[in-house]
C-alpha cells in the first residue's frame, strides 16, 4: 500500500529551515535507505510544501517519520495530512 504525506509550509519556510535542514534530510534517507520511502521533495515555485510518498502495510511508519521530523518540531510545517494513494499508472505499483 502507498501513502502520500503532504505538508503545508509556513511562508518563510526558506529563512527558517536552515538549522534544522541536515536532519530533516538524514530522517528523510534513513527511511529511504530502510525501503519504507519511495519518493520525497518540496514543492516549489512557490515553496509552500512537501510531498513524501511511502510504502508500508499502515500508516505507522509515516507517522513515525511525522513524530521524529525535526521541521514538525521546529513548527516550520502547518497542516499535514496522510493519505491513501491510488496508483493507476507509473512505476510505483
Amino acid at each position: 500500500m502507498l501513502y502520500a504525506l503532504i505538508y503545508d509550509y509556513v511562508a518563510d519556510i526558506a529563512e527558517r529551515r536552515g538549522p534544522f535542514r541536515p536532519e530533516h534530510l538524514a530522517l528523510v534517507e534513513e527511511f529511504r535507505n530502510h525501503g519504507d520511502l519511495v519518493a520525497a521533495g518540496a514543492l516549489t515555485e512557490p515553496l509552500d510544501g512537501a510531498l513524501f510518498i511511502f510504502r508500508g502495510d499502515s500508516p505507522a511508519r509515516v507517522e513515525e517519520f511525522i513524530d521524529r521530523d525535526p521541521y514538525v518540531a521546529a513548527d516550520l510545517v502547518t497542516p499535514r495530512r496522510i493519505r491513501t494513494w491510488t496508483v493507476v499508472s507509473g512505476e510505483l505499483r
